[in-house]
């Protein structure tokens, strides 16, 4: 493998992975550049844990989306281990699913018939409940190697770095847009039931608490009808 092409590619990645304009960008181009850039990838996802509940992201194919299912729902598989980081280990490979597999006994086979041949799982995101694993695929065993392996730890690594920025950002966008709205909410109340600003925040409050819903659903209620009749 030209390592030095390789760093430039990564370099230039990086960068990349920063500019684009939506988490789901950002992980289109993670997943796209695994299979462009990892020697043996025919095929990439990111797997989210929420919980126990399992979500593919930005798959490359539909075999990672029914790998993916198939691990959530044995609850067991390297990209799975990988996700919760069991035993403090951050890469997990199988290098050939026809044969037997201790340590995922009801996986390995399962992913064979999907038409899995060899598999690496890498740690990519960690935040409390919520945990995500980089996953490529090949159709042929033995199509990883070492440089693979290497190769698809360092672009976990930058991916990692660009999925937190990209949350973040998308966090703060989301906090922005409810600021806005909930403010807008309380002019409309403050205006048509002549309250003041701290009385028409009580009304929101109030009404999320005693209806269960969230205060920027509130907010939007009022925003789109003039009020919460």
């Amino acid at each position: 493998m030209d390592w030095a092409r390789f760093a430039q590619q990564m370099a230039s990645l990086a960068r990349d992975l920063l500019a684009q304009e939506s988490v789901d960008a950002t992980l289109e181009r993670i997943t796209g550049s695994a299979v462009d850039l990892v020697e043996g990838c025919d095929a990439a996802g990111i797997l989210m844990l929420h919980g126990k509940e399992v979500e593919s992201l930005a798959p490359t194919e539909d075999m990672v989306v029914d790998s993916d299912r198939l691990q959530g729902q044995l609850s067991e598989g390297p990209c799975f281990d990988a996700a919760r980081t069991v035993g403090g280990e951050r890469v997990f490979r199988i290098k050939d699913f026809a044969g037997e597999h201790p340590r995922w006994p009801a996986f390995a086979p399962r992913a064979h018939q999907l038409g899995v041949g060899s598999m690496m799982g890498f740690l990519l995101y960690t935040e409390e409940e919520e945990l995500g694993a980089l996953n490529l695929y090949a159709r042929k065993p033995g199509a990883f190697t070492e440089a693979s392996e290497l190769a698809g730890w360092l672009l976990a690594s930058h991916a990692a770095v660009a999925f937190s920025s990209a949350r973040t950002h998308a966090q703060l966008e989301h906090a922005v847009a409810t600021r806005h709205m909930i403010g807008e909410a309380m002019g409309i109340l403050m205006g048509s039931h002549d309250l003041t600003e701290e009385q028409a925040f009580g009304v929101l409050r109030r009404y999320s608490q005693e209806n269960n819903i969230k205060l920027r659903e509130v907010a939007r209620l009022i925003c789109e009808h003039g009020s919460l009749s």
